[in-house]
């Protein structure tokens, strides 16, 4: 089966339109089979790392960690993101590596990350809870450095 498609001139080119019935076609690279296994899903900390780091960059809104959140946290992001304290005029800060401490009773974790751009490395500390819904949120946040530590602002009297 063939279809039609204009080049960038005008001209008509054939183009050829995979056949045969669903799911015939192999998969991967030629010469290779299908996996077996499904690709590893990442832990619950290397997520959240990941995400926090998007926030803390400027590459996403804080409102994207809004049901990703309990307690604190979110009021913690509002105070420190705006700051944009992980943004880079060079290369994009990327997760470099990200460990965690996991409590006994499993419903919580603390996990650190380094995040590198360029030469430069930072630290980021943060806190997951699960709920009762089982799923992962983040409770605490913590950042190295320029006082971006998150602390809540002093009321005024």
């Amino acid at each position: 089966m063939t279809t039609t498609t204009l080049t960038t001139t005008g001209t008509p080119r054939p183009r050829r339109v995979p056949g045969g019935p669903a799911g015939t076609r192999p998969r991967g690279p030629a010469g290779t089979h299908p996996r077996a296994s499904h690709p590893r899903a990442l832990p619950p900390h290397t997520v959240f790392a990941e995400r926090l780091l998007a926030v803390l960059s400027g590459e996403r809104p804080v409102h994207w960690m809004l049901g990703h959140t309990v307690g604190e946290a979110y009021e913690q992001l509002v105070r420190i993101a705006p700051e944009t304290p992980l943004r880079s005029l060079g290369p994009r800060p990327v997760l470099r590596r990200c460990s965690v401490q996991v409590d006994t009773d499993r419903t919580a974790v603390e996990a650190f990350a380094t995040i590198a751009t360029g030469a430069r490395v930072r630290a980021m500390a943060f806190r997951l809870e699960r709920g009762e819904d089982q799923r992962w949120r983040c409770a605490a946040v913590e950042l190295d450095g320029l006082g971006a530590t998150a602390r809540p602002a002093p009321h005024p009297a």
